[in-house]
């Protein structure tokens, strides 16, 4: 039986091929798709998560839009890592697809409670709209199955600031509502993303795909630039796919259980995902905070299946 899942995101180059992938995984029922603010403007989160579903063919999926801004805070976006559109690499335009009805807070607790204990929560952005779910219903962290989340670092430290990983940093607030859940959660964090990275061997591998392929390969194009330049590295690292690939593959992954904090006070470590990584305190565990990969068996893995299209 294929496992229930809603992705959150904020599409971003990214977030749109974490989609894709789980949406050629008959492994995964996609049971909605929910936008949130955080590479680029909700209004652009909401149009390119549909975008993506049309090019996956997939107009079934519900896609609903969410919180436009963090709980506390102004919006922080990215255009600067994903473009004006945050699809920047292929044509974007206003998709068919229209949005579903509602906001995408009351989705997620409406599909927790209609099937308690049954869907995995995929936060690919800013954790905004799964904590205003459990602030708003606090009786839906018990129906959770789990939280798989991208966001955080312990070794990598940060991308945004100098001490946090740019999900994370947007709405630390979010991110301690979370954390302090007691869901269980397993984090895939820059740790591990940055660690599968788009060579020209592994981008010519989508573009030989065909249509789909293609597409995937003018993102991680444009999408690369950004990181090559800044980390001096061979190709970008794919943050979001890897939440999907963990839920396909944990075998891939490897990691332990450790507690996790949000630093919400400071403005020097704002958003920094403190990780007792060596147990030096006796918080307690509240995370599998994963920290290695197999990134050839991660490629291998999403190339078979964005060949399914």
């Amino acid at each position: 039986m294929a496992q229930k899942i809603i992705i959150d995101t904020d599409p971003g180059q990214d977030d749109a091929v974490a989609i894709l992938l789980a949406l050629a995984s008959p492994e995964l029922e996609v049971r909605a798709i929910t936008a949130v603010a955080g590479n680029v403007p909700l209004a652009l989160t909401q149009r390119n998560a549909r975008i993506v579903c049309e090019i996956a063919g997939r107009t079934d999926v519900p896609v609903l839009a969410g919180c436009d801004a963090p709980l506390k805070r102004p919006l922080v976006t990215a255009e600067h890592v994903h473009g004006k559109t945050g699809l920047d690499g292929v044509d974007v335009y206003e998709p068919e697809l229209p949005l579903t009805e509602g906001h995408a807070v009351d989705r997620i607790i409406e599909e927790l409670r209609a099937a308690p204990g049954e869907i995995i929560l995929c936060p690919l952005g800013p954790l905004t709209n799964i904590a205003a779910a459990l602030q708003k219903a606090p009786d839906i962290a018990g129906k959770i199955a789990r939280i798989v989340l991208m966001g955080g670092a312990y070794f990598e430290v940060g991308n945004i600031t100098p001490a946090a990983e740019f999900n994370i940093y947007v709405d630390p607030e979010a991110a301690a509502v979370v954390f302090g859940s007691g869901v269980p959660i397993t984090v895939l964090p820059l740790d591990v993303t940055h660690k599968v990275l788009t060579t020209r061997a592994r981008i010519d591998a989508f573009r030989a795909l065909g249509r789909i392929g293609e597409t995937v390969a003018a993102w991680t194009d444009f999408f690369e630039r950004f990181d090559v330049a800044k980390y001096g590295g061979e190709g970008a690292p794919l943050h979001d796919p890897c939440v999907i690939a963990w839920l396909l593959k944990p075998e891939l992954f490897s990691g332990r259980e450790i507690n996790v904090e949000i630093e919400v006070e400071s403005e020097l470590t704002r958003g920094m995902t403190v990780a007792d990584w060596w147990g030096v305190t006796d918080r307690p565990k509240n995370a599998l905070f994963i920290g290695d990969v197999d990134a050839d068996g991660f490629f291998e893995l999403l190339t078979e299946r964005l060949g399914r299209y």
